[in-house]
């Protein structure tokens, strides 16, 4: 435990790396700040509905991914998600077919133009689930919501606009991050999001505690620290890697 707090104060007497941590944090609080700031056009104040749809199922696990900003209609409601998908597709194309696999024994100069195309189908694959986030929107929101018109041409283009901006955004701060900070930028993204649901989940599992009495407070704070030496092994284990 000692050795893990020196290390931690060590950290700052090295100037790269204080400076690499600080370009980080600048970034995610940039990529959190975007997470709530609301779709132009639309009401923040009736988003009810589209938190409710968010609880459970598939659009809780999206809306974890995206650090909440899928239930808050937000700039980067479709997140890293696209990103991540057409590097998935562009890795099993690799597979297949002959170009990739060129480029992929090409070192530094493939690496990058196998980078250009994904962020190409990056653009074309959040063209296609923009639209439908916003079909969505239509169906779960009520029509009040909509400040421009429930059926408004201008709000549905814009809109996909605008969540294709924020995935593009998203990549490029995952992009930076790796290149100029601590590394992992995309994981770190999705990391920080997964963080950022932590709090509410807390509440959640105090009142569901308290509520239904399953078993009192003593049994959230057992829950809290054996999170706690979870977290402490992890970092410990690394550190000794």
């Amino acid at each position: 435990m000692k050795k893990f707090f020196e290390s931690l104060a060590n950290v700052w007497k090295i100037e790269e790396l204080k400076n690499r941590i600080l370009w980080t944090l600048g970034l995610l609080v940039v990529y959190r700040f975007g997470a709530h700031v609301t779709l132009p056009g639309i009401d923040a104040t009736q988003l009810s509905n589209l938190a409710g749809q968010t609880k459970d199922g598939i659009g809780s696990i999206l809306d974890m991914f995206t650090g909440g900003s899928f239930s808050k209609a937000s700039v980067f409601a479709l997140g890293i998600m696209p990103y991540i998908s057409a590097s998935i597709v562009v890795q099993l194309m690799g597979i297949a077919i002959p170009y990739l696999q060129k480029l992929q024994k090409d070192g530094e100069s493939g690496r990058k133009k196998i980078n250009q195309i994904t962020r190409w189908l990056t653009i074309g694959i959040t063209l296609v689930q923009g639209p439908g986030y916003i079909y969505n929107l239509y169906r779960t929101l009520p029509s009040n919501a909509f400040i421009l018109g429930f059926d408004s041409f201008s709000f549905l283009f814009s809109s996909v606009l605008i969540l294709t901006t924020g995935t593009i955004f998203a990549m490029w701060l995952g992009e930076k991050i790796t290149d100029k900070g601590i590394g992992n930028g995309i994981s770190l993204l999705i990391m920080v999001g997964i963080l950022a649901r932590l709090p509410q989940a807390f509440i959640q599992e105090f009142t569901s505690t308290i509520t239904n009495n399953n078993g009192g407070p003593m049994i959230l704070v057992l829950e809290v620290i054996g999170w706690l030496l979870v977290i402490i092994a992890c970092v410990l284990l690394v550190m000794a890697i």
